[in-house]
């Protein structure tokens, strides 16, 4: 309990307002939840259920997370235009195995315990069908189902917001926001890849794909056949394209792989692509244009936020297209004060957070 204490208030973890460590002995229910920001309003993000197996010190890690997560929301709503802050939870345990609807109900439970300063959604190991049981004990959950009254499956604007800022990309580098006749690889085709792979070839990109899983490769064959395919993302990143999107798990920019990346411009959906600070400086560098993650995969959470108002996919793809202009307006600022995209995108949110907090 020391190092998760010491943990949480570390310097380079962000000032988090409030951390709640969370246990149901009947349920065997072990969760974080931590607000970092709620200058913006409630705090917003999802519930992750994920077993940190990996690790030495499963609980540590779970704090980590959540406290990285938490603040990664603060500036994706930010830069999002959201009246919501950043959050994040973390359910420690293997969803396959220690999923029950007692747990979620007792989960959600000290959810409505923060009235309403947290509002949740799916993460990770979580999906529709386990906030719906979530719901029942709070007014603070989205991304119901919508027999539910909700918004259903967010993978469908997360993945529109990506394509948005493809096409900003697409305007900054070649003057026309059109990926018609470009390379795009994407690595990671699951559950908002393969809906990325649509837009893409219905605005005539050449596109080619990989995936650890062989039926997800299946589905986008399936569909499109003319999608070309690459053994893994090792491959995928040696090849030369105009575009790669990183669509799969966090820490795709790593050192080794910006040495060796042909690609013109870095636009995915995964979440904390960097896998170190001064790795967007190493893409700037080399010329590799990089679209801030948290900036273009908002398209999600702009669909979870809208339910709370009555869900209207209409008004939240409207909101989601506007990734495109904000996207525009990061590549000017990088290049007006002389620094890495990366950069300008948190110097913005970092200044929409300071102007709430002065307004109170």
């Amino acid at each position: 309990m020391t190092d998760v204490l010491s943990t949480l208030f570390r310097s380079d973890q962000g000032g988090h307002e409030q951390v709640v460590l969370c246990q149901d002995r009947e349920t065997g229910l072990k969760a974080v939840i931590a607000l970092h920001s709620t200058a913006l309003g409630p705090a917003l993000g999802g519930t992750r259920f994920h077993d940190y197996a990996s690790s030495d010190d499963p609980e540590q890690a779970a704090v980590l997370d959540a406290l990285n997560l938490s603040r990664g929301m603060s500036y994706k709503n930010a830069m999002a235009g959201l009246d919501h802050g950043g959050g994040k939870a973390v359910i420690i345990g293997d969803p396959d195995q220690a999923k029950t609807e007692d747990l979620l109900l007792a989960y959600g439970r000290f959810v409505a315990s923060l009235g309403g300063r947290y509002v949740t959604a799916c993460d990770v190991g979580t999906y529709v069908e386990d906030m719906d049981v979530v719901a029942r004990t709070n007014r603070w959950t989205t991304g119901r189902s919508p027999e539910n009254g909700g918004c259903g499956d967010s993978s469908v604007l997360t993945a529109f917001g990506v394509f948005q800022g493809m096409r900003a990309v697409a305007e900054h580098l070649w003057g026309t926001p059109s990926l018609r006749g470009r390379r795009v690889g994407i690595a990671g085709v699951g559950k908002v890849g393969h809906i990325l792979v649509d837009h893409l070839v219905a605005d005539g990109a050449e596109v080619v794909v990989t995936d650890v899983r062989e039926e997800s490769v299946a589905r986008v064959r399936a569909a499109h056949p003319g999608v070309a395919v690459v053994a893994d993302t090792d491959a995928l990143i040696r090849q030369p394209l105009d575009v790669y999107a990183p669509c799969a798990l966090g820490g795709a920019l790593s050192d080794e792989t910006v040495r060796v990346l042909a690609a013109k411009a870095v636009c995915g959906a995964a979440n904390n692509q960097l896998a170190h600070p001064g790795v967007e400086k190493d893409l700037a560098d080399r010329g590799i244009l990089y679209a801030p993650d948290y900036v273009v995969n908002a398209g999600g959470v702009i669909q979870v936020a809208d339910e709370l108002h009555g869900f209207d996919m209409d008004r939240a793809r409207a909101k989601a297209a506007r990734i495109f202009d904000t996207t525009v307006e990061i590549f000017h600022r990088a290049a007006s004060d002389g620094v890495p995209p990366a950069v300008a995108a948190d110097r913005i949110a970092e200044q929409r957070m300071a102007e709430a907090r002065r307004r109170g």
